[in-house]
């Protein structure tokens, strides 16, 4: 236990060290209305997360192949300190899609853990209880792929014959799930798409 206490604090304050140096690199996000970057990521090894997103056992999928309509993508570190402490909110987020059969198979979430090892993503994912799916992006390709932006950013995408386009581009906490899940609702079925402040 003491040793996750120090691991803790350590992942705090290197998640203040890269807050400070990307201040202003958000600006880099896929803008609303463009094509989500076409970037590959590993099939999950876990049989439950394939079938959480639609997808067989294979090498790599890109997310137009997810079985959904409405995918967020919250791109995140384990040092993040505000990534930690907004995953029970994300969690909240998760739970109330899941407990809605009209929502359920249509909207999706999953992780995108920037510069984070398979080691450090898992940590994250045990620590915080996260039931999604989060993809480690150790080498940060997603990540520059996606601009370069702070953590946590969410991002909504839209998947429609084979492509996936932003529809909703937001940096920092959500802070009330009902909110954010409503207002991702009304933005994917809307062509007046906005970036959140």
């Amino acid at each position: 236990m003491k040793r996750l206490s120090e691991i803790l604090a350590t992942a705090f304050l290197c998640g203040m060290l890269v807050l400070s140096v990307s201040a202003d690199v958000s600006e880099a996000a896929p803008p609303v209305g463009s094509e989500f970057p076409d970037v590959e990521i590993a099939v999950p090894d876990s049989k439950e997360h394939r079938n959480y997103l639609g997808l067989k056992r294979g090498e790599s999928f890109r997310l137009s192949q997810v079985a959904a309509d409405t995918l967020i993508v919250e791109v995140l570190s384990m040092y993040c300190p505000f990534c930690q402490a907004e995953a029970p909110a994300v969690n909240t987020l998760y739970a109330m899609i899941e407990d809605d059969p009209a929502l359920r198979e249509k909207v999706k979430i999953i992780g995108i853990a920037a510069g984070n090892t398979k080691l450090e993503r898992d940590m994250f994912v045990d620590t915080f209880d996260i039931p999604f799916p989060v993809f480690a992006d150790a080498d940060f390709l997603f990540h520059k792929a996606l601009g370069e932006v702070r953590t946590p950013y969410f991002l909504g995408v839209r998947i429609t014959g084979g492509a996936a386009t932003v529809f909703h581009s937001s940096l920092g906490a959500f802070e009330d799930p009902a909110s954010f899940l409503s207002l991702i609702i009304e933005r994917s079925r809307s062509n007046s798409a906005e970036v959140s402040p």
